[in-house]
């Protein structure tokens, strides 16, 4: 995910965990987090939710291996630009990177 989304000339960090990311110094320059729903420790959702406290027009892409629809719904209406199964097409992935970014 980091080498396609470097290949289109972004700039790309991973982190190990949600608590990581919102405790670096990369939090308040970044422009768009994509999150796994399931995720050590802080889940997708609760990353969310934190964003929504600190930056809340950070668009955020989710990307599951469980797609239920109870949590795509939740996501989406706390403001989700996107939710997607396991394996993303990386074309769609990449469309709605390029939305989120230039709405951001």
């Amino acid at each position: 995910m980091s080498s396609l989304i470097r290949s289109l000339g972004y700039q790309s960090r991973v982190f190990c965990s949600a608590d990581e990311f919102l405790t670096s110094l990369e939090l308040n320059d970044t422009s768009c987090v994509i999150a796994d729903v399931q995720m050590p420790g802080m889940s997708g959702m609760e990353l969310q939710d934190a964003l929504a406290e600190r930056r809340p027009h950070m668009p955020v892409i989710f990307i599951t291996a469980f797609p239920e629809e109870r949590i795509r719904k939740r996501a989406e209406a706390s403001g989700a630009v996107a939710f997607f199964s396991k394996p993303v097409d990386s074309h769609v992935l990449i469309e709605c990177l390029d939305a989120a970014l230039r709405t951001s």
